[in-house]
């Protein structure tokens, strides 16, 4: 299991065991951490599970998709360090991830 900080945008963190091989949006998901809607269900086609990565773990992640940089364009505040939480696969090398949300999804 991966441990990952969800951190709200009022500052609550969520500090979560992710099993490898989940997403980052399905870790969330399914231990009802506020904040990220998912309303496509993790199928890249919506950007509702945008969060931001904290710096120190941005070259774990790996790199973002064509498509997902397509679908970033429809988040609001949008900084280098975002991501769609559906596209971070976990892994034992994400254990001790941080991820902030931002304040709104929509």
């Amino acid at each position: 299991m991966a441990k990952i900080t969800y951190i709200e945008h009022d500052g609550t963190d969520h500090l979560i065991d992710v099993k490898p091989g989940l997403t980052v949006m399905e870790g969330a998901v399914k231990n009802n951490v506020p904040g990220i809607d998912a309303d496509c269900g993790g199928a890249c086609a919506c950007a509702t599970c945008h969060v931001y990565v904290d710096e120190a773990w941005l070259s774990k992640t790996g790199d973002k998709s064509a498509m997902e940089e397509s679908m970033l364009d429809f988040a609001e505040n949008v900084e280098p360090n975002s991501r769609l939480s559906c596209q971070i696969k976990v892994s034992d090398a994400l254990d001790g991830l941080v991820v902030r949300l931002p304040e709104s999804q929509h």
